[in-house]
């Protein structure tokens, strides 16, 4: 009887893991299959719904054959909690149930081999009930299959949110105290794309991939024509968009309108996107017209990080908060006085730089707000200005959360053709679908997508289409953003909850971006206006200063800093080599040893600048460096350097400028010189010689006369 109960057990404990959905096994296997959703149709359930439908791919990732791929729909228990959306959000296994038997996807998988997967399920009977009651459901995409040289195990799955407002079949209900909704749109670049914006001159982009996010099928163009769909169909919606624009961006595609160039290794070459740029800019002004509009940060530039270039200089702070001027210029609209909408949560000096630049309200994640006040703004203690949250829960689902370790299961965010379906979830969540009687829904819901969006035009319209289904339902109701900031603030309290920012700028980055700025403070202190030109230094630098804040932008983090700081860096060059040493067509012949050297400098900057000539390589010569010349704007002659010549024959030397601060200005040029006569110091070391030289040769005949005479003497 024990050996059968023993041997029972063994085979209990090996079939488990199969019976389960390899629940066990997966961990062993890990994702050899990857799951690619191309249609999920309807996103939300209703009384109406008869059918729900998935399709996509499945493709062999690992490096063994799969046999038998088979594919299943699994439905999770409706979630009452927040977490239990994170743990759907992040992957994890949860308790579910089949909605539909295992079919098979193809016989084999071979290594790289891709199937079609197709399910369709009418919802009645039992599996109508599995979605019964309004609420959040977990829906699993799940495909299991045997690798070679292993067993059953599930190998690729895809999870999501599946909102029920009614269940199918059943009569549909209004709900009451709907909170009211604000969505926020925003459109910035993927990465800050000048190279170089040197004043007065063409703009040169690092690449042309602008031209393509913002052609007929790029990543903003889908922003701008998917808004623009939804709000002209739809009024409600539209009254609850506020679209939150980087001014960086605008300024970027405006100069490519105009002409522009592409850095490559050979060289510039033009761009190819000026007609494309124009036909962008003229959709976002018709979307945008006489509609909400806040400014983002210049660049998206990470604020904190922006603080820490200059400590105690608030100057760039208030440029990258300076942009409603132009996005007022370039698309007719006045963004909301006085709102910025930055990435993170700003510190405490970046709130005080704020609040003297004139912002009054920064829009921000209320998981840094005081728990006590996340159902509203709040003035933040110690500073005037309020903290408007957003939904971290949305936001999340939206963006992506830190997956389970060894999970095969990815979320719905990373599948372009449904990377909306968790958002609206969170958003059905939040808006109290399904949450038990008496617990309390949020009064406001402030919705911020990725800033960074990238989906298909079809998806983030169908994105809109069922957040405006979810206003005609009565789910949540719409509120423009004046409206929301026009209430008092809900109290006071502190933002920032004093942890490890998973964010924080790179050290090396900061570093880098404050040499630069060292370096560009150092020429304009060189600089003074011209009478005739009359050109600010700080107007000749202020490229470099916004190429600092494009090396500070969001975008870069996790990229490398040479990257960051390369618009930055290639600034600062265009300026510093406008101011420059022509290289000698000959050899330069010194007539004595004193001959001053004639050099020729020339100054294209519409400012002239203080500098100092630098020697280098000149053990033959010797000038005063300490010296500083006046270099008039806008043209060029010779100056006599006064040198020294310390030998004589043929040498070389470079000769460079660089300001008081030691800021280069141009590159070196080498002088090939000549000499004939010495110099004072020269003379006097040979005279000095030849004398030692003298009174040794003196004393030896001395004292070979010496000892002569003494030898005489002992002859004699």
């Amino acid at each position: 009887m024990k050996r059968f109960a023993a041997a029972f057990l063994s085979v209990l404990f090996l079939a488990v893991p199969a019976l389960a959905g390899a629940t066990v096994a997966h961990a062993e296997e890990g994702a050899r299959l990857r799951v690619e959703l191309n249609q999920l149709n309807p996103r939300v359930i209703t009384g109406s719904t008869t059918t729900l439908t998935v399709a996509g791919t499945v493709t062999n990732t690992g490096d063994r054959k799969v046999t038998r791929p088979q594919v299943r729909l699994q439905v999770g228990e409706r979630q009452t909690t927040e977490r239990g959306i994170g743990e759907v959000l992040s992957g994890a296994v949860i308790k579910d149930s089949p909605l539909t038997d295992f079919t098979s996807v193809a016989d084999v998988l071979e290594p790289g081999q891709s199937a079609p997967l197709n399910i369709s399920v009418t919802l009645t009977g039992q599996r109508a009930a599995q979605f019964s009651r309004p609420g959040v459901y977990p829906l699993l995409v799940n495909v299991n299959g045997t690798p070679e040289f292993g067993g059953p195990a599930r190998l690729g799955a895809v999870s999501m949110l599946m909102p029920v407002l009614t269940g199918p079949g059943k009569q549909t209900t209004h709900p009451s105290g709907a909170p009211s909704m604000t969505l926020l749109w925003p459109l910035t670049s993927s990465v800050p794309h000048v190279y170089a914006a040197p004043l007065g001159g063409r703009t040169v982009l690092a690449d042309d991939r602008l031209a393509d996010e913002i052609g007929p099928d790029g990543r903003l163009n889908a922003l701008v024509t998917a808004a623009h769909t939804a709000v002209q169909s739809d009024s409600n919606l539209a009254r609850s968009m506020c679209f939150a624009l980087d001014p960086d961006l605008l300024a970027t595609v405006d100069a490519m309108s105009h002409g522009y160039q592409v850095h490559t290794d050979a060289g510039n070459i033009d761009g190819k996107g000026a007609g494309t740029a124009q036909t962008w800019l003229a959709a976002l002004r018709s979307l945008v017209g006489n509609r909400c509009v806040v400014a983002l940060p210049f660049a998206d530039a990470d604020l904190n990080t922006v603080s820490q270039i200059h400590p105690g200089d608030s100057a760039l702070v208030t440029k990258a908060a300076a942009g409603a001027a132009t996005i007022q210029e370039l698309t007719g609209v006045t963004p909301q006085p006085g709102v910025l909408w930055p990435d993170g949560t700003p510190n405490e000096s970046v709130l005080a730089a704020l609040a003297q630049a004139g912002i009054r309200t920064v829009v921000t994640d209320a998981g840094k707000l005081a728990p006590a006040a996340t159902g509203g703004g709040v003035t933040v203690q110690g500073s005037s200005v309020r903290a408007q949250p957003t939904d971290s829960l949305i936001a999340s689902a939206m963006t992506g959360v830190p997956t389970v370790p060894d999970s095969v299961t990815v979320p719905a965010t990373t599948q372009a053709a449904v990377a909306s379906q968790n958002g609206l979830g969170a958003l059905a969540f939040r808006a109290g679908l399904g949450l038990p009687t008496g617990q309390q829904r949020p009064a406001h819901l402030l919705v911020a997508p990725p800033r960074r969006w990238d989906a298909p035009a079809a998806e983030l319209t169908a994105y809109l289409l069922q957040v405006g289904n979810y206003l005609d339902a009565g789910l949540v109701t719409a509120t423009s953003l004046p409206t929301l900031l026009a209430a008092e603030p809900a109290g006071s309290g502190p933002v920032g909850d004093g942890g490890q920012d998973p964010a924080a700028a790179d050290p090396a980055l900061v570093s880098t971006l404050s040499d630069l700025d060292d370096k560009t403070t150092g020429l304009a202190a060189a600089m003074q206006l011209d009478p005739t030109k009359r050109v600010k230094p700080d107007d000749v630098v202020a490229p470099v200063r916004l190429a600092e804040l494009r090396g500070a932008s969001t975008a870069w983090r996790g990229l490398p800093a040479d990257a960051a700081t390369a618009n930055a860096r290639a600034d600062l060059s265009a300026i510093s080599e406008q101011v420059s040493v022509s290289q000698p067509k000959q050899t330069i012949a010194l007539a004595s040893g004193n001959s001053p050297l004639p050099v020729y400098v020339s100054n294209d900057l519409p400012v002239g600048i203080n500098a100092r000539f630098v020697l280098t390589n000149n053990t033959g010569l010797r000038s005063d460096d300490a010296k500083a010349w006046y270099f008039p704007a806008g043209g060029g002659k010779n100056y006599f350097l006064p040198v020294e010549a310390l030998r004589a024959g043929r040498f070389s030397v470079d000769v460079s400028l660089r300001t008081s601060t030691d800021t280069p200005l141009g590159s070196s040029a080498r002088f090939e010189l000549t000499s004939t006569e010495y110099g004072a110091i020269t003379i006097i070391a040979t005279v000095a010689a030849g004398a030692a030289l003298l009174l040794l040769a003196s004393r030896r005949i001395y004292r070979r006369v010496k000892d002569a005479k003494a030898g005489r003497d002992l002859v004699d």
